[in-house]
């Protein structure tokens, strides 16, 4: 018998959780659908958001013209045979999975047919493709994020999925354990509530689920508590300098053996709420979380410690967390801004001139270097509760002063 994750996975976009701003009723994908105008599209998600099932929905309403490629595996040749295709459909489907490892030469293949729109391309990555993706087969692509599966949706469709499979008596506690232990993924927590189904009906409770789903879970501690909850304890208790309080939940967050996720939040956190007020920090914490992945478990510990006594002892700073949100929603807000044409080598080669800043007194001259639309913006504004960013500051404000003014 195949996988229940297997057999309940969806076929229409209503079976889908969690993705209504793509494939509910305004969604941009539906609307492609609805309008018979599918565009080359890039979706990006964790594991288990939904990516395939989307691209399966889509590959059975043209099951004679979608193709399937795998971009860590399939070849230029395989890639040939689906182009070879379009001599018998106007548009041929092409479903790319892990897109971010296509190699140039595929790359450099699928353009033209991309730009012609004779191939129709849905990648699939778990990867940001702003970082990942070759930039001109982005540009061609729309590229639309998927939401993280929250506990209600997960809860939901385990419970549909019980009904639907005649799996009765499954306590809430066993409910809450699987969505836990499953880190909000749907095809783990099926598989999980497989196993669940297995057991006779006077064992349906948590101790021997907890046995047969055979995992020290990741994601969950001994207490059967949501990881989710004790990392953001221990990131609020390093922002708010509680020493004890961060150990305590390192401590917590330790009987769930994810020493991946931890070392990624710790890293994160030394640059979002120390970053400039203590700058050596980043390097110190990321040599921590690395040699605590090289060691791993029990050992780790010794090491993470270290990181997170530094990481809340440490005078904070999010003023450079701040400034680059402040960038990036400006462009969001903001259309075309030109770059001074007097910094464009392109101009310069032109005989535009660039003052070349080392050729005066203190390695500064006045000029203009933002577009004129953000002529008197301000991203980042240092804080001075640290001798670092106090010094910042200092050596700052006058040469904001000068590029402030015209």
């Amino acid at each position: 018998m195949k996988p229940l994750a297997y057999r309940l996975r969806p076929k229409t976009f209503e079976d889908i959780i969690g993705q209504d701003h793509l494939i509910g009723k305004g969604g941009p994908i539906r609307i492609m659908l609805e309008n018979n105008k599918l565009c080359s599209f890039i979706l990006y998600g964790k594991a288990g958001s939904g990516k395939t099932t989307i691209a399966s929905v889509i590959k059975d309403m043209y099951p004679q013209q979608s193709f399937l490629f795998n971009a860590s595996t399939d070849t230029k040749a395989d890639l040939k045979d689906i182009v070879d295709a379009k001599a018998y459909f106007e548009n041929v489907i092409i479903i790319i999975d892990e897109i971010h490892r296509m190699k140039k030469d595929i790359q450099d293949f699928l353009l033209p047919y991309l730009e012609s729109g004779d191939l129709i391309m849905i990648g699939l990555t778990t990867e940001n493709p702003y970082r990942s993706v070759n930039p001109a087969i982005r540009s061609r692509c729309h590229i639309y994020k998927m939401n993280e599966i929250t506990e209600p949706d997960l809860k939901l469709l385990l419970k549909n999925a019980a009904l639907k499979e005649n799996i009765p008596g499954i306590p809430d506690d066993v409910l809450d354990y699987i969505i836990a232990a499953s880190s909000l993924e749907v095809r783990t927590s099926l598989n999980m509530l497989e196993m669940f189904s297995l057991l006779p009906p006077e064992n349906r409770d948590l101790q021997h689920t907890k046995k047969i789903i055979g995992v020290k879970t990741i994601g969950i501690d001994q207490n059967g508590e949501n990881y989710y909850d004790i990392l953001s304890a221990l990131i609020k208790s390093i922002r708010g300098s509680d020493v004890d309080a961060s150990l305590h939940y390192l401590a917590r967050f330790l009987k769930g053996e994810d020493l991946v996720m931890l070392t990624r939040r710790l890293e994160i956190s030394a640059y979002e709420d120390i970053g400039l007020a203590n700058p050596q920090i980043g390097p110190q914490v990321y040599a921590a979380c690395e040699a605590a992945l090289n060691v791993g478990l029990p050992e780790a510990r010794i090491p993470l410690g270290f990181a997170t006594i530094l990481l809340a002892s440490s005078p904070k700073s999010n003023s450079s967390y701040e400034a680059i949100n402040k960038a990036i929603a400006t462009l969001d807000e903001m259309k075309s801004m030109q770059i001074p044409p007097h910094i464009l080598n392109k101009e310069i080669k032109g005989g535009a001139k660039y003052l070349y800043p080392h050729d005066y007194p203190n390695d500064f001259v006045k000029q203009q270097y933002l577009p004129d639309e953000l002529f008197n913006i301000e991203f980042y504004k240092p804080k001075t509760n640290s001798k670092y960013e106090k010094a910042l500051n200092e050596y700052l404000a006058p040469i904001k002063k000068e590029l402030k003014t015209r």
